[in-house]
């Protein structure tokens, strides 16, 4: 029951069991997504814990670092030496109850333990494997390591802003974005075999290489001209690298306008105090394709700069002209529609509270939640291995850690 006294609504992946032996940032990230959908999340960990425990400062254990907090709630973890055997007879038990078997390991570190597709389909036949890798088995790069920055590197992603400005360096992406992505196809690709599992009682192989995987992503834009054989342009999609792509500075602040036609750029000028913009001498007589553009752009610099933030937010709603607030990163803290919407400060028993993103889909009948806060490694180990019938005996051999 919630607290309306009505009874608590399950998400739609309720009755699903996800064994989970992902870590750092791709598949905690992708499972996290199928907990929040109601799955049982059973995060298999070595006995030291997923190695993204320790990334950031934490306030009272070392290991419930920020990043781990952050993408690992709804999952229950079970600590175990799969190195040993009564490790990875524990392990082998628990796939028996699993719908969903995913990993992020290289192909032969998981081959070594025992826990292939073929291995894992020997012991659950209808399984639904989900293999991320960082790159595609039938390329010259099979089997090379891969993490955030090296599939960036690849995929073109250090090179966007050379897209904007000739003379820009190769630069990263600020974000950890890559992992992000490919969690995200890992979460697509598990429901779309899970669908076909439901029509056919057939499980499958999924692979999700991180190369192709993002590249496709980040270049679907901007292959552009180069669609057609032979090139019909220019790589790069011209309205997301135009220079005049920035935000506008208002009185206090910042704001980005995107009106959808003339009538609604007439209006945004009008409203800052440029009426008639496009009859305007400076308009008029701007040379070519190029000088129109550059005189649109300082004209809506030049009306953003009359009034604040604030105010070009009502002006714009009441006048139909989208624009929106541009926030700095940490502006995301107190804005009024994320720090009602997304963000949600909870608490772990022990750990002290914290800030969640929470989900940002919406069910109307089976609603993601958060139902169990980031865990201690091992936090789990008696629960779920009592409830595959492991003696507390065998759950020690088998390495089980409890916090």
């Amino acid at each position: 029951m919630d607290g309306s006294g009505e009874p608590q609504r399950k998400g739609p992946l309720d009755g699903v069991r996800v064994v989970d032996l992902t870590q750092f940032v791709l598949g905690p990230y992708a499972t996290q997504h199928l907990g929040d959908m109601g799955a049982d999340v059973i995060k298999i960990e070595e006995p030291s814990g997923d190695r993204q425990r320790g990334s950031g400062k934490a306030p009272k254990t070392k290991t419930m670092g920020p990043i781990f907090v952050a993408l690992n709630r709804n999952k229950r973890s079970v600590a175990l030496d799969l190195k040993s055997e009564p490790g990875r007879r524990a392990l082998r038990k628990l796939i028996r109850t699993a719908d969903i078997f995913i990993h992020n390991m290289r192909p032969d570190a998981v081959a070594r333990l025992g826990f292939d597709y073929e291995s894992v389909r020997g012991i659950k036949p209808d399984i639904v494997y989900i293999e991320a890798m960082g790159y595609a088995p039938e390329g010259p790069y099979a089997g090379r390591q891969a993490f955030d920055d090296l599939i960036q590197s690849a995929s073109g992603a250090a090179g966007l802003a050379e897209l904007v400005n000739p003379e820009a360096p190769l630069q990263f992406i600020p974000s950890i974005i890559a992992d992000k992505t490919c969690g995200l196809f890992a979460t697509i690709a598990t429901l779309g075999a899970l669908r076909h599992k439901e029509r056919t009682g057939e499980g499958q192989y999924v692979c999700v290489p991180m190369l192709e995987t993002f590249t496709g992503f980040l270049m679907a834009e901007h292959l552009y001209g180069e669609t057609y054989v032979p090139p019909t342009g220019s790589f790069g999609m011209t309205t997301t690298i135009t220079p005049y792509r920035r935000p506008l500075t208002t009185k206090d602040g910042h704001i980005w306008v995107m009106p959808a036609n003339r009538e609604q750029a007439a209006r945004f000028f009008e409203l800052g105090g440029i009426p008639g913009a496009y009859e305007s001498e400076r308009f008029v007589n701007a040379e070519g394709a190029a000088g129109k553009v550059a005189v649109y752009n300082a004209m809506l610099a030049e009306a953003a700069a009359t009034r604040t933030t604030a105010e070009w937010l009502e002006l714009c709603h009441q006048a139909s002209v989208p624009a929106m607030i541009v926030n700095k990163a940490r502006d995301i803290l107190t804005d009024p529609q994320l720090s009602q919407t997304l963000i949600e400060e909870r608490e772990i028993p022990g750990e002290g509270r914290y800030r969640a993103l929470k989900p940002g889909i919406r069910f109307s009948r089976t609603p993601a939640t958060i139902r169990l806060e980031p865990p201690r490694i091992g936090a789990h180990t008696d629960e779920v291995l009592a409830e595959i019938g492991e003696t507390q005996n065998e759950i020690e051999a088998a390495g089980g850690v409890r916090p």
